[in-house]
């Protein structure tokens, strides 16, 4: 019998969340569930390694709880853990083991292999509540740092006719794909970088990321939009506000209005 070993860590950062995503991807975990301030991570136990996550979680300087889950139990515990998010009236997202819902006016079917970019977190959340205010019409937009690819792909959705999704971890950019072959996507392209592409404008640029990428990557992605066009951010704390819209301010960026989620911002820009 091949039960899973279920990692939990509580109060981290986003930040934290990702590097520990990032790198227990790498050792074997196949399932993420992600909230405000915790991760829960799944690994089959014939592949836990005791030693491993306590080096990565040493590395963070964060402690783990160890839970053993019965194989008879893991998929009802997986789809209880996956709920269905629904963004006000306008999208629904839902796994293919969801009955659909009809009250919303899109609706995007992901394979939940993560939580990050599925609309759990508040910063993916006010990114899909944004985007309901933008005109995607006929647009070009750049998703930096895809993730699962819900937000390229409610980009086609809403009419956009070119999206490029970049990630730096080949994982997401596979998960993303899948996503949006199960959505019947086909205006995304997506591409495995670690830097902003300067080969062309867009009309739209979308960034969910973190306060740290998205300073270290803001004149870039200045330098990729096209004139009186918009920029969207989040990955944000409300404290990050200020030092964004300095940064943002120097680069001739205006600020269009803020959204705030449980202590998360999403911030929309034009220059």
């Amino acid at each position: 019998m091949n039960n899973y070993i279920q990692i939990e860590f509580q109060n981290i950062s986003r930040e934290q969340s990702e590097i520990l995503v990032a790198d227990l991807s790498e050792s074997g975990y196949e399932g993420f569930e992600e909230d405000e301030n915790f991760l829960k991570a799944f690994i089959p136990e014939n592949l836990f390694d005791e030693s491993s996550i306590k080096k990565i979680a040493g590395q963070l300087n964060i402690s783990f709880n160890k839970t053993i889950i019965q194989e008879t139990n893991w998929n009802e515990v997986w789809e209880s853990n996956f709920q269905p998010v629904i963004v006000d009236d306008f999208v629904v997202i839902r796994a293919d083991f969801h009955k659909p819902i009809l009250s919303t006016k899109y609706e995007i079917v992901i394979t939940p292999k993560m939580s990050f970019g599925t609309g759990h977190h508040a910063t993916t959340y006010m990114m899909m509540q944004q985007m309901r205010d933008i005109d995607f019409k006929g647009k070009s937009v750049f998703d930096f740092g895809t993730g699962t690819g819900v937000l390229a792909i409610l980009a086609e959705k809403l009419g956009a006719n070119e999206i490029l999704g970049t990630d730096n971890d080949e994982w997401s950019i596979r998960n993303s794909k899948e996503n949006i072959e199960r959505n019947e996507c086909n205006k995304v392209e997506l591409k495995l970088l670690d830097v902003v592409p300067q080969e062309k404008q867009f009309d739209i640029i979308l960034a969910n990321i973190n306060k740290n990428v998205i300073l270290e990557n803001l004149h870039l992605l200045s330098k990729q939009l096209k004139k009186n066009c918009i920029l969207l951010l989040s990955g944000l704390l409300i404290d990050d506000k200020n030092d964004i819209l300095q940064a943002a301010e120097k680069l001739g960026l205006k600020l269009i209005n803020t959204i705030e989620r449980n202590n998360w911002l999403s911030i929309r820009l034009s220059n």
